[in-house]
């Protein structure tokens, strides 16, 4: 990971513009090609940031930072503070909570409740980004990754959107559609997902596991 403190200007030019005037911040250039300008403040996420997979090309204090969706960011640097890389390794990834992964194995032993005629080819794919939770066959024999969360947000769209990428750069696999799997899908989440092409599916966890709804309980 290359990490840059400079004074610097930032220009996106996408579905949207955006402009970030002059001052000191962070950028961040991960291993796998993503691009994130920070602020002092604001928690973990971004003031503005690229995707993998992009081309970065630095000229004369301007770093040009593209995408294949034609998306441009811009990063006019005035001052170099600091620029230091550090090799992190291998990251052995996050652990899903136990909600999730139970939802992993419950979904992968019955993946035709993803969509009928579904069948499963390989559970944690490998990508360069990181591994898809499933990975299937739909009844057309298409290709389907599937995200698995306990609460589908906006991150796990972006999360599966990486994946996507990379996986429709195998044409053994391409096309390959979408899936975000959740207990519950906010509908930032949901809007996110009907502009990339991802389809929605909620998840009864309880029904899943073989639980009827009006089961009474003592307790």
């Amino acid at each position: 990971m290359r990490l840059v403190i400079a004074k610097c200007a930032v220009d996106y030019e996408g579905r949207l513009g955006a402009h970030l005037p002059e001052a000191i911040r962070l950028i961040m250039i991960k291993a796998d090609g993503c691009v994130a300008i920070h602020a002092d403040g604001g928690a973990y996420k971004p003031l503005n940031w690229m995707n993998a997979p992009n081309l970065l090309i630095e000229h004369d204090g301007v770093w040009t930072v593209t995408n294949p969706a034609g998306e441009k960011l811009t990063i006019t640097i005035n001052e170099f503070i600091s620029d230091s890389s550090h090799d992190l390794g291998q990251d052995p990834g996050l652990d899903k909570d136990g909600v999730e992964a139970h939802l992993q194995e419950l979904l992968a032993a019955s993946p035709e409740v993803l969509g009928s005629g579904f069948r499963l080819v390989r559970r944690e794919y490998p990508t360069q980004v990181g591994p898809v939770d499933l990975l299937c066959r739909d009844a057309n024999g298409h290709a389907v990754a599937i995200e698995i969360k306990r609460r589908g947000e906006i991150a796990g769209i972006e999360q599966l959107t990486r994946y996507l990428e990379f996986l429709n750069h195998d044409p053994a696999l391409a096309p390959v559609q979408g899936i975000l799997a959740a207990q519950s899908i906010r509908p930032q989440a949901r809007a996110l997902a009907i502009d990339r092409g991802i389809q929605c599916l909620e998840i009864d966890y309880d029904l899943l596991r073989g639980i009827q709804p009006n089961q009474t309980s003592l307790f």
